[in-house]
């Protein structure tokens, strides 16, 4: 991997900056390689000034809480920025709004919402991660979607200008935000409904209590593997294709739910994408069906190892 040298010159950078950070210490499958340099930015403003100095040759990668990505084994080169305390705040506004940060945690921001007697935002109890992935993937569950319930987004873009966008403007679909891809999200606005807490906080048990009973919350998991196929469940196709509990290396597909992956003897991040990689290969060739990846595949391989669908192809050789 090639690592990025930074610029000495960056004015007024408060927050902290690591050169060859390991990112495996901040996803949850705990698997990949370094980082050029990891950025956690002290708020919106130090975010925008970073990005505006930084050369615009170097590349730049977000990650929130680590839950729905998968860091390839030899890292990310340029730099990965990670929000963190600086964009955790969270306001009660007139309208039954609810205003914070997109460091914040999912369950954080149900769990406030519940708080302040606004329904509406339950579901979020059940989606791993934090809420800026939410957004980039329209984050949804239980029958509900982010796009259902936000009002607006604020983001700052490459070149370090910050932009407000509405719910329309985000262009949602399953699993899909329009906004351009170098945006880092870093605030949201929701707009629930009147709710009496205890009732809401009783949904958001019955939401926990099903994702604990049907997934398995307690292993290293980077959540759903594959995005659902329009009128089909990705895990029934995957159980369909004989790999519910298939192995590579230390990665298996979970028994419990057999659409999650799970890093169960210390794998690498290699041994979980070709393990995908054989599931998405088994399951064209008993439906016909092409699975998506719902899990972000990031970074570089270690040199002279393919990605992909390679890796499955290499499998069978």
């Amino acid at each position: 991997m090639t690592y990025v040298t930074l610029p000495d010159t960056l004015p007024d950078v408060r927050g902290r900056l690591r050169r060859d950070a390991i990112l495996a210490d901040v996803t949850w499958f705990r698997v990949g390689g370094p980082a050029g340099a990891l950025f956690t930015p002290a708020d919106e403003g130090d975010l925008a000034t970073f990005l505006a100095a930084l050369d615009p040759a170097i590349p730049v990668m977000v990650i929130g809480l680590g839950s729905n990505l998968l860091v390839r084994d030899g890292g990310i080169p340029g730099v990965v920025i990670r929000l963190a305390k600086g964009f955790s705040d969270i306001a009660i506004e007139d309208g039954h709004r609810l205003r914070t940060g997109t460091a914040n945690p999912d369950m954080k921001v149900a769990r406030a919402a519940a708080d302040a007697g606004i329904s509406g935002l339950a579901f979020y109890r059940g989606i791993p991660g934090g809420l800026g992935g939410a957004l980039r993937m329209n984050a949804g569950a239980h029958g509900t979607e982010t796009k259902d319930v936000l009002v607006s987004a604020r983001g700052v873009d490459r070149q370090g200008k910050v932009h407000e966008f509405t719910n329309a403007e985000l262009n949602y679909a399953y699993r899909h935000c329009g906004a351009a891809e170098d945006i880092i999200f870093t605030e949201a606005l929701f707009e629930g409904v009147p709710g009496d807490p205890d009732t809401i906080r009783q949904e958001m048990q019955e939401v926990a209590d099903y994702r604990e009973t049907h997934q398995p919350t307690k292993e290293r998991t980077g959540g759903s593997t594959f995005k659902n196929p329009p009128g089909h469940s990705s895990w029934k196709l995957v159980d369909e294709a004989g790999c519910r509990g298939l192995r590579v290396g230390g990665a298996v597909m979970s028994e419990k739910h057999c659409n999650f992956m799970i890093n169960e003897n210390d794998c690498t991040a290699e041994d979980l994408e070709t393990l995908g990689e054989i599931v998405r290969a088994r399951v064209k060739a008993t439906s016909g069906i092409t699975l998506e990846w719902e899990i972000k595949r990031l970074g570089v391989p270690l040199e002279g190892r393919p990605t992909g669908e390679a890796l499955a192809l290499e499998s069978q050789s």
